[in-house]
């Protein structure tokens, strides 16, 4: 048994809707962690008195201990990607991105590419992500098989892609569901690893492989859907094009069969007022990408609008069209273009978003995303004065809400003082640049 001690923090519902009583605070806390899962957490005083003699005590005093972070929408094949110069979408696959992936298909790649990004999102205190790997079959064993050995919660897919890319990159509409599904057998509730059927977008699938992707998600409904949406509007008359009898992008993926409470689309940020519906209609999830979205100049996310029409949003750091492994850097840049369109981000709700909103969203808040009694104990521990400028800011912070916005304005890699995962401590190799 292993417990925990210092500032904890958690939420027990979304602050724009419960204010304060979303979340729960205790000054001097402990989280108490036994068989992987967390068997209880309070008061420090009240819990040390009632635990076994031989229980190991981590005392991390002063620091936050917070859920581990959530990252609901990346690219493994995209780590050498990241801070690839001008280019907008369609551009950046084809000058970028699709010259990487093909690199997936060498012997040893996909294994490097791998445990790098597993190091840096653990790195980040990031537990649970949800991952795009190659169109190469081999590309999510070997994430799987890394992710297993280290018994981290992924869900991850191979990318189904069967047009409008290079024939190296390209599978079919039988060989994509054949690998899907073969993956599916092995992987998906193997351990903690979950399964996530994975068309890039309408773009590069037929309509056979967007049938086929559908066929998928029907036969198995308690799998993830990922895929992409209204990123870029060349993008947007692109999908139009290929497919002009839906009437919408999002109606291509209605029509197949695509659109569910565990469908989770990126980007969505020129939708249509029929599209805002039918994501409600069904339970969509809105997947916001605020680095990528910047960074590629696609456009701002409307969060306000997805929330007036109900609409689940989860939020991603989209590397590599994102800029920054780190989720509180992702909610920095979050503010920023909700500021821009009049909207408002509490560091109550950005540190939500990227726990437990983001484990409703990929409906696994019955397993992580929270503190609560009986979850897995995925946790991060932080230190909002680790970088200087922090540490001077926060001399004059009056509260615990303006610290906690210091560490989502400013806060990176370098906060994160440990990340634990089923209650073990993970170290990830220091980083001496000769890699």
């Amino acid at each position: 048994m292993r417990a925990l001690r210092g500032r904890l923090l958690w939420f027990v519902a979304d602050p724009h809707d419960a204010g304060e009583a979303a979340h729960r605070y205790v000054e001097d806390g402990l989280v108490v962690i036994e068989g992987g899962v967390i068997r209880s957490v309070g008061e420090a005083t009240a819990l040390l008195a009632t635990l076994p003699l031989d229980t190991e005590i981590v005392d991390h005093r002063p620091h936050l201990i917070m859920p581990g972070f959530i990252d609901a929408h990346l690219h493994m094949p995209q780590t050498q990607v990241i801070a690839s110069y001008g280019a907008q979408l369609m551009d950046w696959l084809n000058r970028y991105t699709f010259v990487e992936e093909q690199k997936l298909a060498q012997q040893g790649h996909p294994e490097k590419l791998v445990t790098f990004l597993l190091d840096e999102l653990l790195a980040n205190g990031t537990t649970t992500a949800v991952i795009y790997c190659s169109v190469h079959p081999q590309s999510a064993e070997a994430l799987f098989r890394e992710s297993q050995r280290r018994n981290t919660r992924m869900v991850a897919g191979k990318v189904m892609m069967d047009r409008n890319a290079p024939d190296a990159l390209t599978d079919t509409a039988e060989s994509g569901y054949e690998d899907s599904k073969a993956l599916i057998e092995r992987w998906h509730g193997n351990g903690r690893q979950l399964y996530a059927i994975s068309p890039r977008f309408a773009v590069t699938s037929t309509p056979e492989q967007m049938t086929a992707a559908g066929r998928l998600a029907a036969e198995h409904p308690d799998c993830h859907v990922q895929t992409h949406i209204n990123e870029n509007r060349a993008e947007i008359a692109f999908a139009n094009e290929l497919y002009p009898e839906p009437g919408d992008y999002a109606g291509i993926y209605q029509h197949f069969g695509l659109l569910g409470p565990k469908s989770l689309l990126g980007h969505c940020i020129h939708m249509t007022d029929r599209e805002w519906r039918c994501f409600a209609e069904t339970g969509t999830v809105a997947v916001f990408c605020p680095t990528s979205n910047l960074f590629l100049g696609s456009g701002l996310f409307d969060w306000a609008r997805a929330r007036a029409e109900g609409v689940p949003v989860a939020v991603a750091t989209d590397i590599g069209g994102g800029t920054s492994y780190s989720m509180l850097r992702t909610m920095s840049e979050a503010y920023k273009v909700l500021q821009l369109q009049g909207q408002s981000l509490s560091a109550f709700a950005a540190l939500h978003a990227i726990t437990l909103g983001n484990a409703k969203a990929l409906k696994l808040d019955h397993l992580i995303g929270s503190l609560e009694p009986g979850l897995e104990a995925d946790l991060v521990v932080l230190d909002p004065k680790a970088q200087r400028a922090m540490a001077h800011r926060l001399e004059t912070a009056r509260d615990l809400a303006e610290e906690l916005f210091v560490l989502v304005t400013l806060g990176d890699d370098r906060n994160v003082v440990a990340t634990y995962v089923m209650g073990e401590r993970v170290v990830s190799p220091s980083f001496s640049g000769d890699a």
